[in-house]
């Protein structure tokens, strides 16, 4: 029996294929760390190489097509790359059929045509959701697309993704945030979010280099992120990927040139996160307890296992909170007593459970 867990990907990476023109983030080839197109022999050869090693686990496993507009490639390459996919599907290898591509590459023949051939998932790039955002990352289709897409996905019942970007040129908290509840308003299935990293050989990096683009930092893309997480979290939707999946080119740091790329920025957005409730749990104790302000005992208590976001890189978290609160006494203690997922904080003896999300 085939868990419930979350299934595994054999990515299969088409950079810049279908893609109509470059938005001015782009260089699929650099992100990716693929240079090359891919033929038929190659999505075998990728698939079989995955399976050695994935088909003794107990999860249901995908196939993905991602890196480029999938939809906008030429019909007949598509048909070959689905039929490898549906013949590994029919034969019981795989469980799933992913893709990735355009808003404004998709419609209602087209959705039928992916369904036929067991397309079981379509994640739309749509990166925002306003207007004048679109417009300066030199997208090429409106706000209206992705509504029209959405809509086209939905009635066939494929589940739906959609990939958001923030700090795009143009953005801000403010837009990105509005961005994110626009999307949760269309109910996708899941999400994924892409802080904008300035890579090479692309339109961003000359308007950055000519200081007509102020690149989002790590500290400002985890920032913005402990905000709009949560917004996800409490509408039940997951968020399946935070930030660009690391590559040789991107870890080097031969890829890009500024902006928001970090290995573990989920880990560092989530632990932020869990400092900011920490945070108004003190705040609102120290309000309603004004008396107290100035003798608190504060106990810190976390699972081993979420140790490490509970604390922050380099002790983040901890180190803020002795910054804030110079005046109180702090415990942190790593018990297996405390349920996964949770803080536990005791303030002068009261008690608070704090979820991780």
């Amino acid at each position: 029996m085939i868990s419930s867990k979350k299934p595994g990907i054999i990515p299969i990476f088409v950079p810049h294929m279908g893609c109509p023109h470059d938005c001015v983030f782009c260089n699929q080839k650099k992100i990716t760390g693929q240079q090359s197109e891919i033929d038929q022999e190659d999505v075998i050869q990728v698939i079989e190489d995955h399976l050695e090693t994935m088909r003794s686990k107990r999860y249901p496993i995908e196939i993905a097509f991602f890196g480029g507009s999938f939809t906008g490639i030429d019909v007949d390459i598509q048909n070959a790359y689905l039929k490898i996919a549906r013949r590994y599907f029919e034969d019981g290898h795989i469980h799933g059929i992913r893709l990735s591509t355009r808003p404004d590459y998709i419609n209602e023949n087209i959705v039928n045509r992916l369904k036929k051939f067991g397309v079981t998932t379509i994640e739309l790039g749509v990166q925002s959701l306003n207007e004048e955002v679109l417009r300066a990352s030199n997208r090429g289709h409106s706000k209206e697309s992705v509504y029209k897409a959405v809509e086209s996905i939905k009635k066939h019942n494929i589940q739906l993704g959609l990939q958001m970007m923030l700090g795009l040129p143009g953005d801000s908290l403010k837009t990105a945030m509005q961005t994110a509840r626009e999307i949760i308003s269309l109910n996708p299935d899941c999400v994924r979010i892409y802080p904008t990293v300035v890579i090479k050989e692309t339109e961003l990096e000359r308007l950055y280099l000519e200081n007509l683009y102020t690149a989002l930092s790590v500290e400002m893309a985890v920032e913005w992120l402990s905000e709009i997480m949560p917004l996800f979290s409490a509408s039940q939707i997951p968020i399946i990927r935070v930030g660009l999946q690391p590559t040789d080119d991107l870890t080097s740091g031969s890829a890009q040139i500024a902006g928001a790329y970090h290995p573990s920025l989920r880990q560092l957005a989530v632990s932020r996160i869990i400092l900011k409730r920490v945070m108004a749990v003190i705040d609102n104790f120290c309000e309603v307890n004004k008396d107290q302000v100035n003798d608190l005992l504060i106990e810190l208590i976390a699972h081993r296992k979420d140790w490490t976001p509970v604390r922050g890189d380099k002790a983040y978290n901890f180190n803020s909170l002795k910054e804030m609160y110079p005046g109180a006494r702090f415990d942190f203690v790593i018990s297996d007593d405390v349920n996964r997922s949770q803080v536990r904080l005791t303030i002068n003896d009261e008690q608070f459970c704090i979820k991780i999300d």
